[in-house]
């Protein structure tokens, strides 16, 4: 087994993090968004689960810097993921109505994950971070 780490690339949201912030610290905040994408969806402010593919995914948020990142930890106990992972939510405010949004990705896999789902992971990150930031864009506030 290997620590692999995947980073996205970077979006922009035309908003400044103090805005965004308060969206990303929450998992309920996301019911909107996930609840009618994946099966038996349940969240509260500090974590969430579903179901994707057959298996239940459950996560939790481990550490909040206010407008800067949220790091979020699979949940072993409540989920049937066989992959420990964490992820960051991170965002840069480059001036007021700027802010850059990345997120990083820390998987433990053995070779053979690594070989059947490396690239797709890459390939997922990207497009959640095109999504969350098309979404801020869109948002009034």
């Amino acid at each position: 087994m290997g620590l692999e780490k995947y980073e996205s690339k970077q979006a922009q949201i035309l908003k400044s993090a103090d805005r965004i912030f308060p969206f990303i610290s929450r998992m309920d905040m996301l019911t909107p968004a996930l609840q009618d994408k994946v099966e038996e969806w349940q969240a509260d402010a500090d974590s969430c689960s579903f179901k994707a593919k057959g298996f239940r995914v459950a996560l939790r948020i481990v550490e909040r810097v206010e407008n800067k990142h949220v790091k979020v930890m699979a949940d072993p106990e409540e989920g049937s993921i066989p992959i420990d992972f964490a992820f960051w939510i991170q965002l840069h405010q480059v001036s007021e109505n700027d802010t850059r949004i990345r997120m990083v990705l820390h998987a433990e896999l053995n070779m053979m994950m690594r070989m059947m789902i490396g690239s797709k992971i890459q390939g997922g990150l990207d497009q959640m971070v095109e999504g969350m930031a098309n979404a801020f864009n869109q948002l009034p506030f």
